[in-house]
């Protein structure tokens, strides 16, 4: 059975970063939400390509493990990609680098003109879509064949499949850090409890994992 699953990195007071630019491509505060999940063990093999069994593990690298695992498709926003980076440059393949972590197919989400599809090192070929998100999660759906889609941020990319209804299991991954500004990730986000339940458990490093998830989606 095939699960909409999300996986997002949020502060204490509900906010995910906004502002990307070239220099913080993910949005002002990406460094300090994501700082316990980035010194995993499993981060560094399977993003660094360290094989060497450095990084942390325990509770962290257990929820980073699980992220890699039985995902078949990815959708993201045009920000996660980094369309708005270089948006003259037809040349420019996100910022993710050649062999991106993602090994299937990842579609991104752009209001802009598609461009064609870029087939990147390890598996993963981006595809650009400006249809509806039910449009897009069906072909994605249809290209994960039978294991979940993943679907990343932005904020605004998050908040419109929740506010859908489409996610069957979303992770939050609580920093314990308060922004101060950024993208409030609950807004016009409501029902969401009376449709899933809610799991938490707390890092060693603080992190509070909070999974909320449809009760009839089998894992």
């Amino acid at each position: 059975m095939t699960r909409v699953r999300m996986d997002l990195f949020v502060s204490l007071d509900g906010l995910t970063p906004a502002n990307p630019t070239e220099k913080d491509p993910m949005g002002d505060g990406w460094g300090r939400l994501t700082a316990a999940y980035t010194a995993t063990r499993t981060f560094h093999e399977r993003v660094f390509g360290d094989t060497s069994g450095t990084g942390t593990t325990g509770v962290d690298d257990r929820y980073a493990a699980a992220f890699f695992e039985g995902v078949g498709a990815e959708i993201m926003g045009a920000s996660m990609f980094g369309l708005h980076t270089f948006p003259d440059d037809p040349d420019w393949k996100g910022w993710w680098g050649d062999r991106p972590p993602f090994g299937t197919p990842v579609y991104v989400l752009t209001h802009t003109a598609p461009r064609a599809p870029i087939p990147m090192e390890g598996g993963t070929t981006f595809h650009f879509r400006s249809g509806a998100i039910d449009d897009v999660l069906a072909e994605a759906t249809a290209a994960a064949a039978g294991r979940d889609v993943r679907v990343g941020g932005g904020g605004r990319t998050a908040r419109a499949f929740l506010r859908a209804g489409l996610v069957d299991e979303l992770h939050l991954l609580v920093a314990p850090v308060v922004l101060g500004s950024g993208d409030p990730l609950w807004d016009d986000v409501r029902g969401l409890l009376t449709s899933h339940t809610v799991t938490t458990e707390v890092a060693e490093s603080g992190v509070t994992h909070v999974v909320i998830a449809r009760p009839d989606a089998s894992s």
